[in-house]
């Protein structure tokens, strides 16, 4: 552990934030992962439900620093071109 004041304040900062980090990125890992199963079954009208709620997920994980804003809009996209290819 550091001397300094100001190290020490850094090392639980830094904490705060890599456990905030892990739980949003995780809570978007977790929707991500619903709409995929949702996919996979082939039903597009929840699918699209879970697409409204994975987006909203991963546009406040931009918001708070998670993710970066491209990263985010590349999974959004690949995610809704797999809900529109599904048959209905």
């Amino acid at each position: 552990m550091a001397n300094i004041k100001s190290q020490i304040k850094r090392v639980k900062t830094n904490e705060k934030r890599r456990q905030r980090n892990q739980h949003i990125r995780s809570a978007v890992r977790t929707e991500i992962r619903k709409l995929r199963a949702l996919i996979a079954e082939g039903n597009k009208e929840a699918a699209a439900e879970q697409l409204k709620v994975t987006s909203r997920a991963l546009d406040k994980a931009v918001t708070k620093g998670v993710l970066h804003r491209n990263n985010a809009a590349n999974k959004k996209s690949r995610l809704a071109q797999a809900v529109n290819k599904i048959e209905a």
